[in-house]
């Protein structure tokens, strides 16, 4: 294989970017096409919401596999079959007579074919590249992610209510044609070995894996310890963390099996010794850190333009564009400002502008829409997670040898789809339960509620609520058997309740932003102030 191209580096990311932008734009389109699919497939919520969770199962189960199938087959090969996978999952999407086709071409083909390609296409970056240019090369990535999770609801919102969502996956076949076509231009540093897939370890690691997602996914309709729709109630308790439980003492075992199997000369799915890097560890855990806030963000944002703010998913779109913006913006520039600063300091500030827009967004939380500061509130979302996505990627694919770096790839895409997991769960599981406290205690603070009504108002929340528009409640608590003279007050205490929820949705993102600064300990520093021994000692 040949060395890095510099004189191909700018055109071997344009391929690489492209892919990565569709890997992301999946989910942020189908969240906004749920209404659309449920009255096309005659079905109901739920098991559009069980595509979507499929879907990241998949990835985040075939994620190490298809990284280390990665090294048996080559990078860019792998890189282009499993597109051709995707392509043939999408197709089969766009054309789905039933939800049992979607799910089967988008949640396990699509999601098959993802988890073949993500781990090649972040070791490429960095064949493809070197120095500052490779810095770069992750900024742009990075940057085309988190656009992709941005304009998706735009796109998404926009392509569903003109037209259909079937086209949005069309297009998506297109685009594939397109990056094969231009792949070309990607150099494949690799050197394919023998094909020794180490079948335990992937079964023990998609099965663990798949365990703790599921779990986290779950949480919001489970409930995390206190049981709500549980399937089963062990103890008494939610399913949740005994599933979750159950995922990270399979992993328990996946890292114990892969140690011994390393230990008696075989070839491991993963190389266990990498995780002692400190650089490695404290890119993952920052990359986790990163999709949970961004995440938690995109989950918040919407739930209050749509639902307060009576927006449709076009018009979220557009108020979600300024973080598209500056998020590509500021992937660019911090990519050109490592070498000055260091990728932990970058990373810090990036932190740091997250947790400022948040709080500004939370103060935007108001009845009306305050324009300008909620857009300044979401550049500054862009600025900060364009930052961190500058640093994160080229940290960690550059903190492992050449031949690791499938394995760390998949390492990278894994934390990302559990932080994304996490992001979602975590931020709506505060927002319901403060949702449902505000609704009690506003209910139990007016005089005109009858002490009745209090109880049963207790009743129906704890049996589970959820953030739907003013006019939904309305009509559900009028169907519950609420008296008509009182619902107003009640709905009037919901409404206010909602944006007390949406509020501390955002200030939790806000606050695991500044709980994420001390796993940015070890990221590297300054290039002046690091001598090459401190840099080995750092690896």
């Amino acid at each position: 294989m040949s060395a890095p191209a510099t004189s191909g580096t700018s055109r071997a990311v344009i391929p690489l970017a492209i892919a990565q932008f569709l890997m992301v734009l999946d989910s942020s389109v189908m969240s906004v096409s749920i209404s659309r699919l449920v009255e096309d497939f005659d079905t109901d919520v739920a098991t559009i919401q069980l595509a979507i969770t499929l879907y990241a199962l998949v990835m985040a189960a075939l994620m190490l596999t298809g990284g280390k199938i990665g090294d048996f087959v080559g990078r860019l090969k792998i890189f282009r079959i499993g597109l051709v996978i995707y392509a043939v999952g999408s197709l089969t999407t766009a054309l789905s007579p039933t939800v049992g086709v979607l799910i089967a071409g988008w949640s396990f083909v699509e999601g098959a074919g993802a988890a073949l390609v993500l781990p090649a296409l972040a070791a490429l970056v960095a064949d493809s590249t070197e120095g500052p240019s490779r810095a770069r090369a992750y900024g742009i990535i990075g940057g085309f992610a988190g656009a992709g999770i941005a304009i998706g609801p735009l796109l998404g919102g926009w392509v569903t209510s003109e037209f259909t969502w079937r086209w949005v996956f069309a297009g998506e076949v297109v685009f594939v044609i397109l990056v094969i076509a231009l792949s070309g231009w990607i150099t494949d540093a690799g050197k394919p070995q023998p094909f020794r897939l180490d079948v335990v370890g992937a079964i023990l690691s998609a099965g663990g894996l798949s365990l703790v997602v599921v779990g986290v996914l779950q949480s919001g309709t489970w409930g995390w310890f206190q049981p709500k729709a549980s399937p089963i109630e062990p103890f008494g308790f939610a399913l949740t963390p005994f599933v979750i439980g159950a995922g990270l003492a399979v992993l328990w075992a996946f890292f114990s099996w892969e140690r011994r199997r390393k230990a008696r000369g075989r070839l491991p799915l993963l190389d266990v010794s990498n995780l002692s890097r400190p650089v490695l560890r404290s890119g993952l855990s920052s990359l986790t850190a990163q999709n949970l806030i961004l995440l938690g963000i995109f989950f918040a944002v919407p739930v209050y333009l749509q639902v307060t703010q009576g927006m449709d998913a076009f018009q979220t779109g557009l108020q979600l564009l300024p973080t598209s913006i500056m998020m590509l913006l500021a992937a660019a520039i911090g990519a050109r400002l490592v070498s000055r600063f260091g990728s932990r300091l970058i990373v810090r500030a990036g932190l740091l502008t997250i947790a400022l827009a948040c709080g500004l967004i939370a103060w935007t939380i108001e009845p009306e829409l305050a324009s300008v500061p909620f857009a300044i509130g979401m550049a500054l979302v862009g600025l900060g997670t364009g930052l961190l996505a500058s640093q994160l990627g080229n940290v960690v694919l550059s903190s492992v040898p050449a031949e690791a770096r499938s394995e760390a790839g998949g390492l990278q895409y894994t934390a990302q789809n559990l932080g994304s997991s996490l992001g979602t769960a975590l931020i709506g599981s505060f927002m319901i339960a403060s949702l449902s406290s505000a609704v009690l205690g506003l209910a139990a603070e007016d005089p005109d509620i009858d002490e009745a009504v209090r109880q049963q108002t207790t009743t129906v929340v704890s049996a589970g609520i959820q953030f739907v528009p003013p006019a939904q409640a309305e009509a559900a608590l009028l169907e519950a058997g609420f008296p008509p003279e009182q619902v107003d007050d009640l709905v009037d205490a919901y409404s206010e309740a909602q944006l007390t929820g949406i509020t501390a949705g955002m200030l939790t993102c806000a606050g695991i932003a500044l709980l994420a600064l001390p796993v940015t300990r070890r990221l590297p520093g300054r290039p002046e102030r690091s001598s090459p021994e401190a840099a080995t000692a750092a690896r």
